[in-house]
């Protein structure tokens, strides 16, 4: 087996472990609700996954919650889960 081919094995296995996890998935952040009338509920707001790393999708997903919570009459719950969208 020849060096390049070692090396361009290593860059598919890579390719196949990021494509399983769902890309940069540590770099993401979802913004979720709860419902008034079920605070137990986890509704999905928003994901953020921009290219520009975890602490951009972080900041402006807290800021995102920080904003729709601080609207009048708001009695729902925002936060924000690093990773992808969960039930």
């Amino acid at each position: 087996m020849s060096f390049l081919s070692f090396k361009f094995g290593k860059l598919i296995v890579l390719a196949l472990v990021m494509t399983a996890a769902g890309g940069a998935v540590a770099s993401t952040f979802t913004l979720y609700r709860n419902s008034p009338l079920d605070p137990s509920m986890r509704l999905h707001v928003a994901t953020f996954d921009a290219a520009d790393g975890e602490q951009y999708n972080r900041e402006n997903c807290n800021l995102a919650a920080d904003l729709f919570s601080r609207q009048g009459g708001v009695k729902t719950r925002f936060w924000c889960e690093a990773g992808r969208f969960r039930k």
